[in-house]
């Protein structure tokens, strides 16, 4: 069974389905929990430090995540894709088309992640230190994770380090691999919204089901 590794260059895109998920994990009663029938809309900016390269590769786009559903992912620069994420796999869209469906089964990571952020969006974190070593800070409104791989060689789990932070969601968001190539997701203009998904979001969450 492969790793996520082995499918590159969407694995970032699974990782940043988790890291959002994190955008509505509680810390304290202030911060946001994501309920069923409620739904988070932003933009996102994306940076990929890797090796070998002098300037980050940069993307951007919008995300939609619907409670207990999934997490629609569309990068509109620098070309347009759409990738779906729920707890049954991982399904690409571009131009209409499908170009890749992958059942969670063949990405382990899939599966070990949607455990664990899950248990963080009821504030339970202390299902991830299985995993991680998490450290957390509160000022005000403002704060901060750490999560500290205890394992940086599990294939299943390719993460060295997580560095978030946010007040009311998440404002920011870094995933070192082992390597040390690293990931940097902005997000803005934030709504959490109460009612259904559209039409066009219904569409594409149905599509990634089995």
């Amino acid at each position: 069974m492969k790793s996520l590794s082995s499918y590159e260059p969407f694995a970032s895109a699974v990782l940043c389905f988790f890291m959002v998920l994190l955008a509505a994990a509680p810390l304290r009663a202030q911060t946001v929990t994501l309920q069923d029938g409620q739904v988070l809309r932003g933009h996102f900016e994306q940076k990929r430090y890797l090796n070998g390269l002098a300037n980050p590769v940069r993307s951007s786009g919008v995300f939609t995540l619907v409670a207990g559903r999934g997490l629609i992912w569309t990068t509109t620069k620098p070309f347009a894709t759409t990738t779906i994420m729920t707890q049954a796999g991982l399904v690409q869209d571009v131009k209409g088309k499908e170009t890749l469906r992958l059942a969670a089964s063949r990405l382990p990571i899939m599966s070990k992640l949607y455990t664990m952020f899950g248990a963080a969006l009821t504030g339970n974190w202390e299902t991830m230190q299985g995993a991680f070593a998490l450290t957390r800070q509160q000022k005000g409104q403002a704060w901060s994770i750490r999560l500290e791989s205890l394992r940086a060689d599990d294939p299943n789990l390719p993460i060295k380090a997580i560095y978030a932070r946010g007040q009311r969601l998440l404002d920011e968001v870094e995933v070192v691999k082992p390597n040390d190539d690293r990931d940097v997701l902005t997000f803005s203009s934030q709504k959490l919204e109460q009612g259904p998904p559209t039409q066009e979001e219904q569409e594409f969450l149905t599509r990634a089901q089995p």
